[in-house]
């Protein structure tokens, strides 16, 4: 049970500083508005998406788009928390990986539900190519994915230092009498 109260305070501790940061956004910053943190490579830009991640369906028809948008991450949460709750004792990855990706998807959640769309701000870029906007509840989610492909590939060699090591034969001793 102390595993289950330590992720959903991680889980809502991310929700919290998600929703904080974007409300200081909207409300310090025009849409659209950019300041420059570090010259040709950071700046903070409040943009809107309403679309998925990169922006993707962010032109959509908004009848398919925003019911789409709100069913798809609500029945993803209900997943979520089911395997948070089957991984609770057999994969501490596993676990933390899908609490990080739940605070994620409640976050963006959250915009989507109240604004329609969801509030990014984190602008990485090199000269004038831009990394799409984000925001802390893509980077939890972001770092998740990064955790379950390092789980992945744990899982790749504990199979393979398992592999049952073939023994020779030994010949009977009818067979050596011969």
């Amino acid at each position: 049970m102390r595993k289950i109260l330590m992720l959903l305070a991680l889980i809502v501790g991310l929700i919290i500083i998600d929703q904080v940061s974007k409300n200081v956004i909207q409300s310090r910053f025009h849409h659209g508005e950019s300041i420059e943190v570090i010259k040709g490579f950071f700046s903070i830009t409040y943009v809107r998406n309403p679309g998925a991640a990169f922006g993707f369906m962010a032109n959509a028809d908004d009848t398919v788009r925003k019911p789409l948008f709100l069913l798809i991450p609500i029945i993803a949460c209900v997943w979520l928390v089911a395997l948070i709750w089957r991984t609770r004792e057999k994969n501490k990855i596993l676990f933390l990986s899908y609490g990080l990706i739940l605070a994620g998807a409640v976050g963006n959640l959250i915009d989507r539900f109240l604004l329609g769309y969801v509030v990014d701000f984190v602008d990485f870029y090199v000269a004038d190519h831009h990394f799409p906007a984000f925001n802390v509840a893509d980077s939890a989610i972001t770092i998740a994915a990064v955790l379950l492909i390092y789980d992945f590939l744990l899982e790749i060699r504990r199979k393979k230092d398992q592999k049952v090591e073939v023994k020779p034969l030994e010949h009977s001793a009818n067979e050596n009498k011969s």
